[in-house]
């Protein structure tokens, strides 16, 4: 279950219930961004599953990336269903007037669609440019973003499972766990390189290192 935060009133309007998630897929996600031609990708568990070419788990929400420079590009594409965007900042969620702009410390926007009553995805502000993958925790850390955003068959952009488990490493959730098992046995030798260093250098002894 998505942790719970402080929600605070805003415009006269109370926050909608934190748990009303009816998340899309990242299909139906893929095909209403289909009009947008700036860098988004799946992220989190979900992008583990588009990598593997199936559904391995329940999903409790669905999460995607974009550069900061392109938010209004996105909340623009995806506000044709009347859609409502919430920042979530140090366990505190608000909502974002149509003019407003996220402060500088915000990196996760949630998309309430409001004639359905339920939040649909979790759009997350990440680093970088067009060209260059950063990691927002060490922003040291960079790779071309060709090599770290893949494509399904059907055209839908995620991240690099290696980066996705470099996420996931300093929580070490259940799910997190799982999603490492899952993953682990495709990861090619230069990914797991990649990996156990990004690991050493993060995280130094780690356990998922020596299994790498």
């Amino acid at each position: 279950m998505i942790n719970r935060m402080l929600c605070r009133m805003n415009n006269q309007k109370i926050v909608p219930d934190q748990n009303s998630w009816e998340p899309w897929s990242p299909g139906e996600l893929s095909r209403r961004l289909s009009h947008a031609s700036k860098p988004w990708c799946v992220v989190g568990g979900w992008a583990i599953d588009l990598w593997l070419g199936a559904k391995t788990r329940e999903h409790e929400d669905l999460e995607f990336t974009i550069l900061r420079e392109d938010l209004d590009i996105f909340r623009h594409v995806l506000n044709v269903n009347h859609m409502e965007f919430y920042s979530v900042s140090d366990g505190v969620i608000e909502r974002l007037a149509a003019d407003q702009e996220p402060q500088m410390e915000t990196s996760q926007i949630w998309c309430f669609d409001r004639p359905a009553e339920c939040w649909r995805v979790d759009m997350m502000i990440e680093s970088g440019t067009d060209e260059n993958w950063v990691y927002k925790r060490d922003k040291q850390i960079t790779r071309q973003r060709n090599e770290m955003v893949l494509l399904t068959v059907d055209g839908i952009p995620y991240l690099n499972p290696s980066a996705v488990l470099l996420f996931k490493a300093k929580y070490l959730r259940p799910k997190d766990e799982d999603d490492f098992a899952r993953a682990l046995p495709g990861l090619p030798p230069s990914e797991r390189l990649w990996l156990r260093n990004c690991l050493d250098r993060l995280h130094p002894g780690h356990t998922w290192a020596s299994m790498l």
